[in-house]
C-alpha cells in the first residue's frame, strides 16, 4: 500500500494525540500499558488544535504510520535572525514497523520546508540518540549557543 504524507487538519486530531503518545512511550521507555495524565493529554490536545504549529502525517491505507510537528515563535529581531522568527522541530515518529523507509526524512523535509516558507530563520531540535542521524542528515547540526534555565 502507498504511503501518503500531508499536513495535519482539526480532523486528524485523534491521530495526532494517539501518534504523540505512542512516541512519549517509545522514547521515554514507559511501556504500551502507560496512561498519561488528563491534563497532560488535554493540553496537548489543545496545542495541536490552537497552538502556532503545524504537523505531518504520514498514513498508510487507514493507518498513521507516521507524525512530526513544528512549533513556532517569535523573539525580537537579532542581527542573526532579522524577522525574529524561529521553529522548533518536535515528536519525529514512525512506527516501529515502518522505520528505516525514509518516512522521518520526508516528514521532516516538508517541515522544514513549510518554517523556511513562514519566515524562519533558524529551527532547533531535541534529538534522541536514534534520531541524531536523521537530522544530520536533514542538514541540521550541532550547537553550542544555548544555556537553559529550568524551573523546577
Amino acid at each position: 500500500m502507498e504511503l501518503e504524507y500531508r499536513f495535519a487538519t482539526a480532523d486528524d486530531i485523534e491521530h495526532l494525540i494517539q501518534t504523540r503518545l505512542d512516541m512519549l512511550r517509545v522514547v521515554n521507555d514507559l511501556g504500551p500499558d502507560y496512561v498519561f495524565d488528563d491534563d497532560f493529554v488535554r493540553s496537548s490536545r489543545d496545542y495541536f488544535l490552537n497552538g502556532d504549529q503545524i504537523s505531518v502525517l504520514a498514513v498508510c491505507g487507514d493507518k498513521t504510520v507516521g507524525c512530526a510537528s513544528m512549533c513556532f515563535i517569535e523573539i525580537m529581531p537579532t542581527f542573526a535572525h532579522p524577522t525574529g522568527k524561529r521553529a522548533h522541530l518536535m515528536n519525529v515518529y514512525t512506527d516501529a514497523a515502518y522505520r528505516r523507509q525514509g518516512i522521518g526524512f520526508a516528514m521532516t523535509n516538508m517541515l522544514i520546508e513549510a518554517a523556511w516558507n513562514r519566515g524562519a530563520t533558524e529551527i532547533s531540535l531535541d534529538a534522541t540518540k536514534s534520531g541524531r542521524a536523521l537530522y544530520i542528515k536533514c542538514g541540521f547540526k550541532d550547537s553550542d549557543e544555548c544555556m537553559v534555565l529550568v524551573r523546577n
